[in-house]
């Protein structure tokens, strides 16, 4: 029987910085990943200024703002009018060390933080360590763990969920996941091709609306990563293959035979566990909320749940507060993911499905007396930041 204090399912960004912020703090943690490593993800590749402000706790942001892109403008496009509607976080100087998206892909972090755990005294990661089964008591979790020697048995005093969609954790507490599937399949092309000289004014973030195929094209430091809807019909090789690579090429750019380090399916979720805690076990990130991507929020609010959550572990492990605090980050975190994270996610992708030109005059007309009005684009600039929904939680008692 392995004793530890804190158990963490899960290697990703999320696990990683629970585990490193615990360790920090003196408390013993445990991670377990089933896979080999941490996975090469290149879904999540936004840090907000909220979040670079949290990891800089941990002196973890410098070493992302080394890897990264600067990304403080961000466009809404119309594909088909041309026009653009910028938005410039470098507004809210005055509110953030960081007034700018980071743009880099999320697995550098989970990586180095893994690093760090390995040499850390206070935790163990073990990669290749499966979760098969979760039983908790009042004092404690006990765990089986598939290795690929046999079974191992863990007791820990705490259980933090962070396995992402398909959570081993969440289907042990049996904690519903409600919320729908989009219809569509979505694909994404990473590229070295210079988008930018075939697109004038492009930033490194953009929201490019089309009743026919609107699309996101973001820049990481290595590529650029575009992102549009795919015909739920087509099987997964011909999205993926030579023929519709260059179709999409050739309505974006004019051009085919355009080179492509990765080409990858994802479906689409908007979904909230109907709990994020039971008893001694807590969920965080997508093993407690999924949304589509747009907007960046994702990763971000997952490293927002392991803050408010281990905050609280780390008092109630020091006796200076009660784990009936646990049931506020509950309120607090899963008020955030419903009220903001899936209302916003929900409406820029209709908004994007619809085109802002076509059908979507008034939409237009709204992020033009946004952008025109101090007042108006300052609580938007705070929202699609992150800010207000940071601050909207905590207000929750």
């Amino acid at each position: 029987m392995i004793r530890t204090q804190v158990v963490i399912a899960g290697a990703g960004p999320v696990g990683t910085v629970a585990a490193y912020f615990l360790a920090q703090q003196g408390i013993d943690v445990l991670v377990l990943e089933a896979g080999a490593d941490c996975a090469l993800d290149l879904r999540a590749s936004t840090f907000h200024p909220p979040t670079l402000e949290m990891l800089d706790t941990l002196g973890i942001t410098p070493f992302l703002l080394e890897r990264g892109l600067k990304a403080p403008v961000y466009h809404y496009r119309d594909r088909g009018t041309g026009d653009v509607v910028d938005f410039d976080l470098g507004e809210l100087h005055d509110v953030t060390r960081y007034p700018f998206r980071l743009q880099c892909e999320q697995y550098h972090l989970a990586r180095a933080l893994a690093e760090r755990l390995d040499q850390h005294p206070k935790a163990t990661v073990r990669f290749g360590h499966r979760l098969v089964q979760v039983a908790q008591d009042e004092t404690g979790v006990d765990l089986a763990v598939e290795t690929s020697l046999g079974i191992e048995r863990v007791r820990a005093d705490w259980l933090i969920g962070a396995d992402g969609a398909g959570s081993t954790v969440r289907k042990w507490l049996g904690v519903g996941f409600e919320g729908f599937t989009y219809p569509e399949k979505f694909l994404c092309l990473s590229t070295t091709e210079p988008l930018e000289d075939y697109l004038p004014n492009l930033a490194y973030v953009n929201y490019v609306a089309d009743p026919a195929e609107w699309l996101v094209l973001l820049r990481v430091p290595s590529v650029w990563r575009i992102l549009l809807p795919a015909d739920p019909d087509s099987s997964d090789s011909e999205l993926v293959s030579d023929a519709n690579r260059d179709r999409v090429f050739k309505h974006l750019i004019g051009k085919t035979g355009v080179p492509t380090q990765h080409r990858t399916i994802y479906r689409m979720h908007q979904r909230v566990a109907e709990r994020f805690r039971d008893g001694r076990v807590m969920l965080v990130g997508d093993s407690a909320h999924l949304n589509n991507p747009l907007g960046g929020f994702g990763m971000n609010s997952g490293i927002h749940d392991a803050f408010n959550l281990c905050q609280r572990l780390v008092r109630i492990t020091n006796g200076t507060e009660d784990a009936a605090s646990l049931d506020q980050f509950d309120r607090q975190r899963r008020g955030a993911a419903r009220s903001f994270i899936q209302a916003q996610t929900i409406q820029t992708m209709e908004m994007m499905k619809q085109g802002l030109a076509t059908g979507q005059d008034r939409r237009r007309e709204e992020l033009l007396r946004t952008r025109a009005d101090p007042a108006l684009r300052r609580q938007f600039l705070l929202r699609q930041a992150m800010f207000q929904s940071l601050r909207d939680a905590e207000a929750i008692a």
